[in-house]
């Protein structure tokens, strides 16, 4: 199948060609056809399947169509848990949609509220936003979205993650109830089916890959550590490699990657941190720097695991193994994208038995183990089988231990208290802090 076999318009169509695509993606061809008859979609699709373009294609489409109410609201409204993805989808609207006469924008938390109102003070036709700014536009009444015809929640299981569901809920409130809408997911549980159910009205049902699959062109890599300062010289082996190109290295917390990209660049390393402690315009900085080869090493949080497309990543390294083996999925697939070849490489020590077995669980799979010559472990790690044990994607993995060593407290027993790393950050006992939004609309921080 090529796009120019699913109806769309024909300044989308050389749109796309010049963008270099000419055949869409399996979640692409379900997608965009059901969505062009204006049916709801509920879609689960794994990172960087395309995702994006099967919602853009068909909201363009509509935007070329004469608006069915008089106002100045947006005509669709796309929701993304994070400003990285936020700015990537925005990207492809500009891309997909530069023949098109259409007037868009983003509105996003840590961004200035003057551009924002300057956006809604006149008919907009497609906004692409975080939940948490756009409730506060909502409260403060400077957003009506009395005319919208389409809602997009981009990666929604992220987004109930984050702790977003009451704010979803209230912006699908605001909006029109025969609306269409369009959830896309990577993981589908009982939660995202009860969303489903609240927000979407007799949904087609599309199932691309189920979420405990992996890239097959990304090979897979297990490094057992002793502790921390023995990850720390697994990581200087691996990164003063020819092979490594360009690197994420996902670490637990804000202050473990700020203070280790500090730390590279100190050993002569284009190197750069990307947390949600940034203000917007620096992490923008960085992700340019990141696509124009001006940085090869970009040490992230999970905020980067999901909406972050660099091409030319040829590594992934799981620093710390992510709490929720979901993130690991996410995480590995910034490498190997558009059909390249990437290799992901997760450090995993004692203290991380449990985090490493729910995620052979999640993927069905062990995560086969590789050893450097002269950075050995010094005693293996007792692995709990991918095969056995509780149901995929809910891995317990059982109460963690104090090992006694310094990278189970940075990892997050509660026995182990805080300590400081060789890295020079102090690290929480109960684990990495998130931001997240209460019951009642709040914004705070609460461990992991």
């Amino acid at each position: 199948m090529t796009f120019s076999e699913l109806n769309l318009l024909p300044p989308i169509l050389k749109a796309v060609s010049a963008c270099g695509y000419t055949e869409p993606t399996p979640v692409q061809a379900e997608a965009i056809p059901k969505a062009l008859e204006g049916r709801d979609l509920m879609a689960t699709a794994q990172t960087g399947t395309g995702k994006t373009a099967a919602f853009v294609l068909p909201a363009l489409q509509r935007l070329a169509l004469p608006a069915q109410k008089p106002g100045r609201g947006p005509r669709v409204l796309v929701l993304t848990p994070t400003r990285e993805l936020a700015q990537q989808v925005t990207d492809a609207v500009r891309s997909y949609g530069k023949l098109l006469r259409i007037r868009s924008g983003s509105i996003l938390g840590g961004m200035p509220y003057r551009e924002q109102l300057r956006l809604l003070s006149a008919p907009v036709d497609l906004i692409v936003a975080t939940p948490g700014r756009l409730v506060d536009l909502l409260d403060r009444g400077k957003l009506n979205l009395s005319r919208l015809e389409v809602l997009v929640l981009d990666e929604a299981d992220r987004m109930l993650d984050m702790g977003f569901s009451d704010d979803v809920d209230k912006i699908a409130g605001a909006a029109p109830t025969d609306r269409q809408t369009l959830l896309f997911t990577a993981t589908m549980d009982n939660t995202m089916a009860r969303l489903a159910s609240r927000l979407l009205r007799d949904p087609e049902r599309i199932e691309i890959a189920t979420p405990k699959t992996t890239h097959e062109h990304i090979e897979q890599r297990l490094h057992v550590a002793d502790d921390l300062s023995h990850k720390n010289r697994l990581l200087q082996h691996l990164i003063t490699r020819d092979e490594l190109k360009k690197a994420i290295i996902f670490s637990a917390t804000k202050r473990d990657a700020e203070n280790m990209a500090i730390e590279l660049r100190s050993q002569g390393h284009s190197a750069a941190a990307l947390h949600g402690d940034m203000p917007q315009n620096a992490r923008n900085r960085t992700i340019a720097a990141m696509k124009q080869g001006r940085i090869r090493l970009l040490v992230a949080t999970d905020v980067a695991a999901r909406g972050l497309d660099v091409s030319g990543i040829s590594h992934v390294i799981n620093f710390d193994l992510p709490k929720f083996a979901e993130d690991y999925v996410h995480r590995i697939g910034r490498t190997g994208r558009a059909g390249a070849s990437g290799i992901a490489i997760s450090f995993a020590s004692l203290s991380e038995v449990s985090y490493l077995a729910r995620i052979e669980r999640y993927i069905g799979q062990s995560i086969p183990e590789h050893r450097i010559q002269g950075l050995e472990p010094s005693r293996p790690l007792s692995r709990v089988s991918a095969n056995r044990g509780s149901r995929p994607g809910t891995g317990t993995g059982g109460p963690r231990k104090n090992y006694g060593n310094r990278d189970a407290a940075r990892t997050g027993n509660r026995s182990g208290g805080a300590k400081r790393t060789p890295w020079g950050k102090q690290t929480s006992s109960n684990g990495p802090i998130v931001e997240y939004r209460n019951s009642k609309g709040r914004q705070g921080s609460r461990p992991s």
